[in-house]
């Protein structure tokens, strides 16, 4: 199951308490006092850990908590710590305090980590109180309660190329044919129910990581259909490839499809409307599909790419173009 966001309530353990203890042997009738302190309580942790595409784990369980250090004894031994619990999810997670709205921490990259739940310190045990006045002090500390804290994970996809169109462009079909991907897909919109992941492969050395983001549709800037949802991860996307349909299913004009979806992506953020786009009309097989991207290339006053993801025709000019609208940095 893909899941992108969840609130999740984490508990930090609480630090062990101080210990009231005097050192009493036989030869050592003034011995004083060996309180140990107590252990610190255990913190929560999330780590961005390659492999992880989806937070399903945190949606089956909403409440995390550390362990509690535990209580320091006598002869001066301080209780043990609180064991730490990492939790891994996914690069591109976003922390978000949930009762604050404000944003923690943003996992943007492998190994990235952020203590989301700070363990209490352990409590001060009575051989810390001892002064020159006071050689038998009775005095200790109890240990720190942990922070619990509940928070707002969102996933935001991160890859280098975004794959975007209204529904039944053939998003899913073009992932599944450049890399191992294999999303659901099927002659219907709105096939698929969530982002997809794929590496493309340019030669031995050079790849790239392509997501298919599920169909759009009018308002989805506003929410209309699951346009929050699907939109957020393409903010991430090193640059768009826009998959126009030449003759759609619901006799709509595949111009006038493509222009409502770039309304929707400028109208829910102008920096991602600027993004770097490659225009693309599929389905090369059918006979409109040259007409199609004619006009599209006309109105855009540039290329447009024809690709049937079924045949292979074009699709080895558009990973090439691909390649050369990465940046260096972007590509491997």
């Amino acid at each position: 199951m893909f899941v992108d966001e969840v609130v999740v309530r984490f508990e930090a353990g609480k630090g062990g308490d101080g210990c009231v203890s005097f050192r009493r042997e036989k030869f050592a009738p003034l011995g004083g006092p060996d309180g140990g302190d107590g252990g610190d309580g255990g913190s929560l942790i999330l780590v961005a850990r390659e492999g992880v595409d989806s937070l399903d784990m945190l949606a089956h369980r909403k409440s995390w908590k550390a362990d509690s250090g535990t209580q320091g004894t006598g002869a001066n031994c301080h209780g043990a710590s609180g064991k730490d619990l990492i939790i891994a999810v996914p690069p591109g997670t976003v922390i978000i305090d949930a009762d604050h709205g404000i944003v923690l921490k943003d996992l943007s990259k492998v190994d990235d980590q952020v203590v989301v739940a700070r363990g209490g310190y352990g409590g001060k045990g009575n051989n810390r109180f001892k002064t020159s006045t006071d050689r038998a002090p009775r005095k200790s500390t109890p240990g720190e309660l942990g922070e619990i804290r509940t928070v707002r994970l969102e996933l935001k996809l991160i890859a280098d190329v975004g794959l975007v169109g209204m529904p039944n462009a053939g998003k899913s079909t073009l992932l599944s044919r450049l890399s191992r991907a294999r999303p659901k897909i099927a002659a219907y919109p709105f096939t698929t129910k969530h982002p997809n992941l794929g590496r493309v492969q340019i030669d031995l050395d050079r790849s790239f990581v392509m997501a298919d983001i599920p169909g759009l549709i009018e308002g989805a800037h506003a929410g209309a259909g699951l346009g929050h949802e699907f939109l957020r991860h393409i903010e991430r996307t090193g640059i768009l490839v826009h998959l126009v349909e030449p003759e759609p299913m619901d006799a709509t004009d595949p111009i006038t499809n493509y222009q409502t979806i770039c309304s929707e992506l400028e109208q829910y953020s102008a920096e991602l409307a600027a993004r770097k786009e490659i225009t693309v009309v599929t389905k090369a097989d059918l006979p409109v599909a040259e007409e199609t991207r004619q006009r599209l290339a006309e109105l855009l006053g540039r290329e447009v790419l024809l690709i049937s993801a079924v045949t292979g025709q074009g699709l080895n000019g558009l990973v090439a173009a691909i390649a050369g609208a990465l940046t260096p940095v972007e590509k491997w």
